[in-house]
């Protein structure tokens, strides 16, 4: 009852914040979807950072180290490192570029169509791979403080951050993920040294009772494959490519008012995420110790917020079981906001270039689909989905927007071809994976983390097809453009 009643209140403050920015919202599509590109540096880097510490930190990240070691802390060094890749190759010639969206972008860097209509695919289908794990945490952290069935939690947590964001757009958005950021870090990281100090030398005992040779290995050794040292590169490369070419990540640089702001935004997010990532790995060290019983099980998703009753049992451990789950659904509910978001721009803005009222209406349509799909993706991996859409991404919208940036040779063919090799070899070994068992062995990481082979594979192909062509007559100077400081910037502004 203490959990439901923390996540009550959570709801209601989020729904009183989100109201708010309904009253500031104009009815136009850049306020709907860029905020008309006001937003204030400092509450920016709060709200990407409350976007981007999704059920896979909360949740996931302590749920694959209790599982397979130390060594999936390498995820957090990617989600973290993404945003220096970020900052130093894209916020600030993103900025420039005046678009809302990836495919905006595609369409002003190659003036082509069609290129923009793939790319508007290739959002949905990274933005829902992304949906389901949140929606699926959602379902499972309600079922665990309250008893409800699993389809309940998915159901609310849909309905809730699509009303909210067909609501207000991205200024209700920026304003709730904000106060999410505050609400997680406190939430998870109060807890977490709670328990450090509580669980004293019973962790230390219990833990020099353990064989802890193989769970403390460096290096990430995914689906029991015998590779590490393969698996660790292939997952750094989804993750940190695959942060510079997220979405709704870049659809959040166009809020702020210059490419210097831009900027700034992308390393304050840099210090809160390396903040804020210093205490999963809390939840998964005490996972260890204490609750080895959910490996068995299946369950190590739910370790954050299973781990406070076991190491303090009765009203304090409640208490406490109440808050991580607050703090949970709080990454839940902002990290769908900001997807739901880059949803409807795929869906409406991007595909049809579609009003006000059709982007409101595509936010329903997809938060509905995140919803169907969620419902039966119970026994997947939290990191294991957020991770095929990180490996999507880095194969897609980062080679595009890269060579986009830097190299004025990338032609409208090249870029067609790569992005399309890159999401069919993404998903396609995503689904292999899903569907077929390949045995220890390097094969395996190729499938369930294809980042290793498919990130080269795009950027070869977008390169190999370019050289073939000749790029858009006007590719020089929208480069140029890209690159060149505005007023503002060159007069030492924001």
């Amino acid at each position: 009852m203490t959990g439901l009643l923390a996540i009550g209140l959570l709801f209601a403050a989020s729904m009183a914040i989100g109201v708010h920015g309904v009253r500031a919202t104009r009815s136009t599509t850049p306020d709907f979807l860029v905020a008309s590109r006001r937003v204030t540096p400092g509450l920016n880097a709060m709200a990407i950072a409350g976007e981007y510490v999704s059920a896979a930190s909360v949740l996931g990240l302590a749920g694959l180290m209790l599982k397979n070691g130390i060594g999936s802390l390498w995820y957090a060094v990617g989600f973290t490192a993404g945003y220096v890749a970020v900052a130093a190759l894209v916020a600030g010639p993103m900025r420039r570029s005046g678009a809302y969206t990836v495919p905006d972008f595609a369409d002003y860097r190659l003036g082509s169509e069609a290129v923009r209509k793939l790319c508007a695919v290739i959002v949905l289908v990274i933005m829902w791979l992304y949906l389901v794990p949140q929606f699926k945490g959602a379902g499972m952290v309600l079922h665990l403080v309250s008893g409800t069935p699993y389809w309940v939690g998915v159901v609310l947590a849909g309905a809730v951050v699509s009303v909210s964001i067909a609501a207000g757009g991205m200024r209700s958005a920026t304003y709730v993920q904000g106060f999410h950021y505050v609400v997680k870090l406190l939430f998870i990281a109060v807890p977490a040294i709670f328990l450090v100090v509580h669980a004293g030398a019973d962790a230390r005992t219990e833990a020099l009772r353990m064989d802890v040779s193989e769970w403390s290995r460096p290096l990430l050794d995914l689906e029991g494959s015998g590779q590490p040292l393969l698996a660790t590169w292939s997952v750094l490369l989804a993750t940190t490519l695959g942060a510079v070419g997220l979405p709704h990540v870049i659809m959040r640089f166009h809020t702020s008012a210059t490419a210097r702001a831009a900027r700034r935004v992308a390393v304050g997010v840099i210090v809160l995420l390396g903040v804020f990532y210093l205490f999963p790995a809390v939840y998964g060290l005490l996972g260890r110790v204490f609750t080895p019983g959910l490996v068995r099980g299946g369950d190590t998703d739910t370790v954050t917020v299973v781990l406070p009753g076991e190491i303090v049992p009765g009203g304090w451990g409640a208490v406490l079981t109440a808050i991580v789950a607050a703090g949970a659904f709080a990454a839940f509910l902002s990290t769908s906001s900001g997807l739901l978001m880059a949803l409807a721009g795929g869906l409406s803005h991007d595909l049809s270039r579609a009003s006000v009222p059709r982007l409101r209406l595509a936010v329903a349509v997809g938060a509905l689909v995140a919803v169907l799909l969620s419902l039966p993706a119970r026994s997947v991996d939290i990191n294991v989905a957020v991770g095929w859409a990180f490996a999507v991404a880095a194969s897609t919208f980062c080679p595009l927007l890269v060579l986009g940036i830097w190299w004025r040779g990338l032609t409208t063919a090249g870029a067609a071809a790569g992005l399309a090799a890159g999401v069919c070899a993404a998903t396609g070994a995503a689904l292999a994976s899903v569907l077929t068992d390949p045995g220890p062995g390097w094969l395996v990481v190729l499938l369930a983390q294809p980042a290793a082979w498919t990130v080269p594979l795009a950027f070869a192909v977008m390169i190999v097809v370019s050289l073939l062509g000749r790029p858009p007559e006007w590719a020089e100077r929208a480069v140029l453009r890209l690159h060149a400081p505005g007023p503002a910037e060159a007069e030492g502004g924001p």
